[in-house]
């Protein structure tokens, strides 16, 4: 993106660059187009969840207006349009992130996408590393709050039609989508961890030094998305929840290196439980979520 000024970047992920998305994957749904109660996003490893999307129509992100090819393993790239737990959703089967050389506001553009197709709530999820000493691989944690260590927010630049301009972040995850979480959990027998997410930028994992800082700042969970997700779906006045899956102990709390196939392996692994998680949250959800 080299030559590109903030204000023409903020353009070319923006509102209409967003409602230009909603209306090519409108177009090919076509009469059995239902607003979506959530936008959710599946992380490394965990797009398993898509599998359980019913009557699921599935565009590569190759086709959608504004969206790159995914250079990640583990993230197939796909939207898709259908139902979970009886209730209309539209997922995405992988995201964009700022180590692959994207700016923030493009990390972001997904989110503006399910906004412009009518979700009220986003649900994040991701692979993160375990930074609390108790956590073990395949735990789930609700988000209750983040920290935003990439340095970069996707706001910088012209503000956005419909973007509250200073948005606050005292309750970035929304407290009754959080309860509603872990009630999903107990349903469907899923014990579930709650916590406070780092993002960095990566792509290298966190060295033990970093990790012993993030642990003394109260860090629960490190990763290297989501927090530029979650700041463009609080600008636009969504409620958001997410939901980390930890796959290792983070650097310098275990004597096993860090790599990336040991990320989707533990994603695999909590697959079941993460798939009847979020299909009993989005099963609780009203019909307009609003």
């Amino acid at each position: 993106m080299t030559g590109i000024t903030s204000q023409q970047e903020q353009s070319a992920f923006g509102a209409a660059a967003a409602e230009q998305a909603a209306r090519y994957v409108r177009e090919r749904v076509g009469a059995n187009w239902r607003p979506p109660v959530a936008g959710i996003v599946l992380g490394s490893g965990l797009g398993g969840l898509a599998d359980r999307i019913d009557n699921a129509l599935r565009i590569p992100f190759s086709h959608v207006p504004g969206f790159p090819v995914v250079t990640v393993a583990g993230h197939a790239g796909q939207l898709l349009v259908g139902t979970l737990g009886g209730m209309p959703v539209v997922a995405l089967a992988g995201r964009f992130h700022m180590y692959e050389g994207h700016d923030a506001a493009l990390a972001a553009f997904p989110v503006r996408v399910l906004h412009a197709l009518g979700a009220p709530v986003y649900l994040a999820s991701n692979a993160a590393g375990g930074v609390r000493r108790t956590f073990a691989p395949g735990d789930l944690m609700v988000i209750a709050d983040h920290m935003n260590l990439m340095f970069r927010n996707p706001l910088i630049g012209a503000s956005e039609p419909g973007d509250e301009r200073f948005p606050d972040m005292s309750d970035p995850y929304d407290r009754d989508l959080r309860a509603l979480l872990h009630t999903a959990g107990r349903a469907v027998q899923v014990p579930l961890q709650e916590g406070v997410y780092c993002g960095l930028l990566g792509p290298t994992y966190e060295t033990p030094a970093e990790v012993r800082m993030l642990e003394r700042l109260g860090v629960d969970a490190v990763g290297m998305s989501t927090v530029p997700e979650v700041i463009v779906a609080r600008a636009l006045g969504m409620r958001v929840a997410a939901v980390s899956c930890i796959t290792n102990a983070a650097a310098g709390l275990s004597p096993v290196p860090l790599n990336h196939e040991e990320v989707m392996e533990a994603g695999r692994a909590v697959a079941s439980r993460f798939e009847a998680l979020v299909t009993e949250f989005v099963r609780r959800l009203p019909a307009t979520s609003a």
